[in-house]
């Protein structure tokens, strides 16, 4: 997951020490932008009482512009994909079919957070978190870590991070949300979040309008078209998740202002902190209900 920087070793590197460390000088404004000093009782151009107190979410801020969700997306899909094969190892040795390969096993997906009506009803609301970083086969993941990586970038480059983070975040839960609801027993995967980034672009190319957002507009509606009818074609896909997911991503990107119209507000960037950090509560959650209570 991204927005975060790595931790080497138990000490924050140095670039995030001293973005944290308090400052002694003049400070950037975390919501104007505009210089200002860190004791002053508000920020002399936008009123913003006690800038200094706000530099963590300023922090969090830059660390959202320098840092790469998509990638940290991608680490988290591969680790927690290889920790399901380590938690039941037979289990992915006895595939049922050649799309099979290299599958978790159910017991083990559950372990780690798996969505859907049954963990719904259970009371483990988490998992509409948590199940968008896991993954059934090494097919699944493999397509779904190309889209990530296809999509992420282009919707960081015309919305911002901090939005990234919310579209791809809200989109996944509303997508398990909705699936869950609909019945689905178990489901588990980043498909709901990918339809999320087509829908958010798809947002954009009707907000923006012209030569560029009508291209846009057809593009990734193309291929959000494409991808839909394949989910009714092919077995065992979760198309309530799917649809979910569009609509969350659709509806974040009409709510939320694109790069050429407004930078990203201080607001912006602390909810997206915030559902990085309702993301590993959430699998804190899952792992204590699974290996500790």
């Amino acid at each position: 997951m991204s927005g975060i920087a790595f931790l080497r070793a138990t000490t924050l590197t140095l670039p995030t020490a001293q973005m944290f460390r308090k400052p002694t000088g003049a400070i950037l404004c975390p919501r104007c932008g505009r210089l200002t000093h860190p004791e002053a009782a508000e920020c002399l151009v936008c009123g913003l009482p006690r800038p200094g107190r706000w530099l963590w979410a300023a922090g969090i801020g830059r660390l959202l512009r320098t840092g790469n969700f998509t990638g940290m997306v991608t680490v988290a899909c591969i680790g927690l994909y290889v920790l399901s094969l380590i938690l039941d190892p037979l289990a992915s040795l006895r595939p049922s079919g050649p799309f099979e390969l290299f599958s978790p096993s159910q017991r083990a997906l559950i372990d780690l957070g798996m969505s859907g009506a049954i963990p719904w009803r259970h009371g483990r609301w988490w998992t509409i978190f948590t199940a968008i970083y896991l993954h059934g086969s090494l097919l699944h993941i493999l397509f779904n870590v190309l889209w990530i990586r296809q999509l992420g970038p282009a919707v960081e480059n015309l919305y911002g991070p901090a939005r990234l983070v919310i579209v791809f975040t809200v989109a996944g839960t509303l997508g398990f949300l909705l699936s869950s609801m609909a019945g689905v027993p178990f489901t588990v995967g980043a498909s709901g979040s990918i339809f999320g980034l087509l829908g958010a672009m798809v947002a954009f190319g009707r907000r923006r309008g012209g030569v560029f957002g009508t291209m846009v507009l057809r593009q990734y509606g193309q291929w959000a078209l494409v991808l839909f009818v394949l989910g009714f074609v092919m077995s065992g896909v979760d198309n309530f998740a799917h649809a979910g997911g569009f609509a969350g991503g659709f509806g974040a990107g009409l709510v939320l202002s694109f790069s050429d119209r407004r930078n990203e507000t201080l607001l912006e960037r602390v909810v997206a902190g915030g559902l990085i950090a309702m993301t590993a509560l959430a699998f804190a959650l899952a792992l204590w209900t699974a290996f500790v209570s």
